[in-house]
């Protein structure tokens, strides 16, 4: 009986042959608590490895804080301070030394990886719960880890129009100013526009009405039979297109009563009843539902 072990830092249900993966058992392991990293720390010091170096608590805390639950980052970093210290002759470290001494970039942060769409998932969740400080808490997470900026800010735009929409325009607005500014300023200037439009956008008024009512009208068309335009609705620039009906009878909606054409049919014949767009009662979009449904009344009223 053989039994293979295998180990990937890359999520198996996209890396590993799914025939494969039926007939193992997955074992996802957890990143490592403070209190675990600091029982490493004794075990290492325990054992010798430190030669006799004593730790301030602040700097011990430090040291855990910047393996960011790794612990061969942690062992790694341990071995870097032993190092410097045993070189520039320090019995005692504090955590002005470890400032000086280590270069840190030890953030967990895989671009391309589970991390980089785990945390990006995380943000725009932050952003459609209305939670100004866990979407720049996120943001913070991903600029500290080197994610590309202007990616964000295409993220940024994409949550505006997804998540806010029509219940305040403004967002959309602000979304793409940010981006436009971080390519003006660049980093670190420029990043500064980023975090205040999430803050922005996490305040505004959200609405997915518009993203819905696009996807469910691309799903009817993809699925849906290629209906002819309505005869009135169609140009008209030759001749024999109008002596064929084109345009006839086509009504002028600025020539009408409260500039709308009450009773017009403008869908294809047999969708005359569909309402994909259905705003929600927040923000602008309650206005645009008054709208809306005063339009409706007056196409009732005209029957």
């Amino acid at each position: 009986l053989l039994t293979f072990i295998g180990a990937t830092t890359e999520n198996p249900s996209f890396e590993v042959n799914a025939a494969l993966l039926s007939r193992a058992q997955v074992y996802v392991l957890q990143s490592l608590s403070r209190d675990e990293l600091l029982a490493l720390f004794r075990r290492a010091a325990a054992q010798g490895a430190l030669d006799g170096l004593q730790f301030d608590d602040d700097a011990r805390d430090a040291l855990a804080g910047y393996a960011d639950g790794d612990a061969r980052r942690f062992l790694n970093l341990l071995e870097q301070t032993r190092t410097a210290a045993l070189a520039r002759k320090v019995g005692r470290i504090d955590s002005a030394f470890l400032g000086e001494v280590l270069s840190i970039n030890a953030r967990r942060f895989d671009k391309g990886g589970d991390a980089f769409y785990d945390q990006i998932s995380a943000l725009h969740k932050s952003v459609r719960g209305s939670n100004p400080d866990a979407a720049l808490y996120w943001l913070s997470r991903m600029l500290d880890g080197g994610a590309d900026p202007r990616y964000l800010s295409r993220r940024i735009v994409r949550m505006a129009w997804e998540d806010i929409g029509l219940a305040d325009p403004r967002a959309m607005q602000i979304a793409n100013d940010a981006a436009l500014t971080y390519e003006r300023l660049g980093s670190p200037e420029g990043e500064l526009a980023l975090g205040q439009a999430v803050i922005y956008l996490a305040i505004a008024a959200k609405s997915n009405a518009g993203y819905k009512a696009y996807n469910a009208a691309r799903a009817f068309v993809a699925q849906d039979q290629s209906r002819p335009v309505p005869v009135h609705l169609r140009n008209a620039p030759t001749k024999l297109m109008q002596e064929l009906g084109y345009g006839h009878d086509y009504r002028y909606a600025h020539d009408e009563p409260h500039g709308y054409a009450a009773g017009e049919t403008y869908m294809p014949e047999g969708l005359e009843d569909v309402h994909w767009y259905e705003p929600v009662p927040r923000g602008l979009e309650s206005k645009i539902a008054d709208k809306l449904a005063f339009l409706r009344q007056l196409d009732e009223d005209a029957k």
